[in-house]
């Protein structure tokens, strides 16, 4: 991984993917200062390591990888009916396909595990609804409303990262039931080495490294890029932060749980997910594309999630739509060409569908959310001409 900011912009000769992407983190080390690491790209050829992954996708042994799977499910599977598996999940299209597969075709006994949106969309509490009603258990856990606004406010502001007290209750919370109920295995759905090559964290695609669960000392712990202790500051007292927490080290390694995505033992792309979920689970997608993307069905839960992506344009130089047509071109859906055009048309556009739900959510005018915004403009990525910035690299230029 590049461990200094790189300000020559490179865009990968196979996808549209660029040397700026952000790879997995260990959210609860993010101060202010924090410098993330970056996609690598790791021939001359300039491919990146998303596509290198998938290269040696395509020389997998799928059925030496379902059997591994099913030795591993045999060893944790109980029978006496008591949950052997558990699975993280908001009811979209990953989630859905990873539950019916782990109980229908592995037959395992799941506890689905959901960690509440920000603001639930009309269509992601449906899917919610319609993914729970195609036969499983849920705990549904709704974090202090109270709390939570300040925490997205403060990484809004200090991070540019709204996402963030939703992406640490999501990794964490469901560690916590699995160790409440002694279940040893957790499957995963989201396949981040799919996505950014990102083979340290993801362990070569296989697991969750387990350092991003975990932690030694609250000295060493920030949230909305402050440290915890000084979070008192605020009005968030320790009891309000239980929620939030990662998994103290040693409790992590006594628990011995096994945390895998399934993604690697099985082959899969978005659409055959979406698919299976649609036909399980009733999944539903938006009935318009979402703000930055010509995808209708990924990320549309939370309100808050079309903000999401944009911070990561505006930090990065590249949106949602490289991210969905990274990913197809590697799937061999559509082509550089097509995503180049895709790219180019609704990469970075202004996330407006639910900009005033935003806007209250976190307290702020219109003119304070867009100051804040542009303050995170990374000089070598963006310059101003006027009233508008532009992008000084572009993969269509």
């Amino acid at each position: 991984m590049n461990k200094l900011p790189n300000e020559k912009v490179i865009f990968c000769s196979k996808c549209v993917e660029s040397n700026q992407r952000y790879v997995s983190s260990i959210q609860h080390q993010d101060a202010k200062e924090t410098y993330k690491n970056r996609t690598s790209f790791k021939d001359t050829s300039n491919v990146c390591s998303a596509c290198s992954y998938f290269e040696k996708k395509k020389k997998i042994d799928w059925n030496l990888r379902e059997k591994k799977l099913r030795e591993i499910c045999d060893k944790f599977r109980k029978n006496d009916g008591s949950y052997d598996i558990l699975i993280p999940g908001s009811g979209g299209k990953d989630s859905s396909w990873v539950s019916h597969i782990m109980k229908s075709k592995y037959k395992m006994n799941p506890l689905t595990v959901t960690w509440a949106p920000h603001m639930y969309t009309d269509i992601g509490w449906q899917n919610f609804q319609n993914w729970i009603s195609s036969g499983f258990d849920n705990i549904l856990f709704t974090p202090n409303p109270k709390v939570h606004k300040i925490l997205t406010r403060l990484a809004f502001e200090n991070l540019l990262h709204p996402f963030q007290p939703f992406a640490l209750g999501q990794l964490y919370w469901p560690v916590k039931i699995a160790i409440q109920y002694g279940i040893k295995f957790i499957m995963y759905g989201d396949a981040q080495a799919e996505k950014a090559g990102d083979e340290d964290l993801w362990q070569g695609g296989a697991s969750i490294n387990p350092k991003v669960f975990t932690y030694k000392k609250k000295e060493d712990l920030f949230f909305g890029g402050i440290n915890y202790f000084d979070l008192k500051k605020y009005g968030i007292s320790e009891h309000d932060m239980k929620p939030y927490m990662p998994i103290p080290e040693n409790e992590f390694k006594n628990a011995n749980i096994e945390n895998l995505v399934l993604p690697y033992f099985e082959n899969q792309n978005p659409h055959t997910n979406y698919y299976l979920a649609a036909e399980k689970s009733n999944f539903k997608p938006r009935e318009q594309r979402s703000d930055g993307t010509y995808s209708k069905y990924t990320s549309i839960d939370d309100k808050i999630d079309d903000l999401h992506h944009y911070t990561w344009f505006i930090k990065t130089g590249r949106g949602r739509c490289t991210d969905d047509a990274a990913l197809e071109v590697r799937n061999e859906i559509i082509d550089r060409d097509e995503a180049v055009a895709l790219v180019k048309k609704y990469d970075g556009e202004y996330p407006k569908t639910f900009l005033k739900e935003n806007l209250e959510y976190l307290n702020l005018t219109q003119e304070k959310f867009d100051e804040i915004i542009d303050r995170f403009r990374p000089k070598h990525l963006w310059e101003k001409k006027g009233e508008k910035w532009f992008l000084k690299a572009a993969v269509w230029k």
